[in-house]
């Protein structure tokens, strides 16, 4: 939470509104609430050749892996950015195939829009990404939090 004000410099303080702690401008003629709503993030799960792409950032310990992940951009539709991100990571054109679901990611105070997305073309990794893992989807195994929940859903609607 900021600790002062972003409109007028007094300091903010915490109270509760609708059983929520928000900071709220000491000013009483600001009025300015921080909401700290979560962020919009795009997230695809990528079926390329009959496999599905698993990512690893810079940084990442060496077997963490996920999906293919980016912020939602202004003025940008959602189903626009998971296509953009999906081209600027692996350099694959994607395919909407269908949308998997909606994942509140309180860790890091986001919320994640899911697709499941079919890549088409050779995969070339661009600066975001260290290393790529293509596993078959007998033998995905979701992860208890963030987009992990997402491939949970879809692997139950594989049957």
């Amino acid at each position: 939470m900021f600790r002062f004000c972003p409109r007028c410099g007094h300091p903010l303080e915490p109270r509760s509104i609708h059983g929520v702690t928000r900071g709220v401008c000491t000013d009483s003629t600001c009025g300015y609430v921080h909401w700290d709503n979560p962020t919009p993030v795009v997230a695809a799960i990528v079926e390329h050749e009959e496999h599905i792409v698993l990512a690893r950032a810079p940084g990442w310990p060496d077997k963490v892996f996920g999906l293919i992940t980016g912020f939602l951009e202004r003025e940008e539709r959602p189903e626009d950015a998971v296509l953009r991100e999906v081209g600027e990571e692996l350099s694959l054109d994607g395919e909407l195939v269908s949308f998997v679901g909606h994942y509140p990611f309180p860790q890091r105070n986001e919320i994640i829009l899911a697709w499941h997305v079919r890549g088409h073309g050779t995969i070339r990794l661009n600066e975001e990404l260290e290393e790529v893992r293509r596993v078959h989807p007998d033998r995905l195994r979701p992860w208890p939090f963030g987009t992990g929940l997402a491939v949970r859903d879809w692997l139950a609607r594989r049957g």
